[in-house]
């Protein structure tokens, strides 16, 4: 699958030959440099965009935006003036449940990431990783077969992040979806992945993926002192150095 893209009246190649393949229930990773297509391709997953060569298909069908793909995005996204209830129950907008039917749902997906008792809260009264939490059960209301979350933890604070993790495992394996996640963290794909997929630019292109064979359930204490965990940090560290250094558009571009 590739995808071109008009800019200023050029046209630019963004993903070059993407050939991927996410197993049902499986939980993968993709990292890569600044730029390189990796919300461009989550947004293909999604329906949002078309691929201009190739084909992608969800569960054997071409995708569409809508209630079987969650999408979880770093900015949060809610409507400040709706309460987190109503937040989280808009993706259900048009689905004629009925009010108690409704209501069920949206405090159980509360319930699930640990919100329940903020319900009429608005987002100005809530931290950046309840914001977080709202964001992820907006996003689950549907019970989508498949969530894309596109560097959801980037902007909040490392010890929030650290905690959003270990809550997103807990989801996931609550809810069964097949997860595809953007990061810029190797540690973080090395913590939540079954597999991660190295992109490299531009334009963007699979470098390598590779298999994360750390037993599940994962904590970061345990897992750090894992050799296998080392190793593949150190794998993982080096081509992401190397692939910076090597993009012309980089300010850390080095020639070989």
């Amino acid at each position: 699958m590739s995808f071109r893209s008009t800019r200023r009246g050029q046209e630019i190649v963004v993903l070059r030959d993407v050939d991927l393949a996410v197993p049902d229930n499986s939980f993968v990773s993709v990292i890569g440099p600044s730029g390189c297509g990796k919300t461009t391709l989550l947004r293909l997953v999604d329906g949002l965009l078309k691929p201009s060569q190739g084909i992608i298909t969800v569960h054997g069908q071409p995708p569409l935006p809508g209630a079987d793909i969650g999408f979880v995005f770093q900015s949060f996204r809610l409507i400040p003036w709706l309460t987190v209830e109503a937040n989280v129950a808009f993706p259900l907008t048009g689905q004629r449940l009925a009010a108690n039917e409704l209501r069920s749902r949206v405090l159980e997906q509360l319930e699930i990431v640990g919100l329940a008792r903020f319900a009429h809260s608005y987002p100005h009264q809530l931290s950046g990783g309840m914001k977080q939490r709202v964001a992820i059960a907006r996003a689950m209301i549907t019970r989508p077969r498949v969530l894309l979350m596109d560097e959801p933890f980037a902007s909040i604070d490392a010890h929030t992040r650290e905690l959003m993790q270990i809550e997103l495992m807990r989801i996931v394996s609550r809810q069964r979806s097949t997860v595809l996640f953007v990061t810029h963290s190797v540690d973080e794909a090395l913590l939540l992945s079954d597999r991660i997929v190295v992109m490299g630019p531009r334009p963007g292109h699979i470098v390598e993926t590779l298999e994360v064979d750390l037993e599940r359930p994962r904590r970061e204490q345990d897992v750090r002192a894992d050799a296998r965990y080392i190793d593949l940090r150190a794998h993982l560290s080096a081509l992401m150095r190397d692939l910076v250094m090597l993009d012309p558009n980089s300010d850390f571009y080095r020639p070989t």
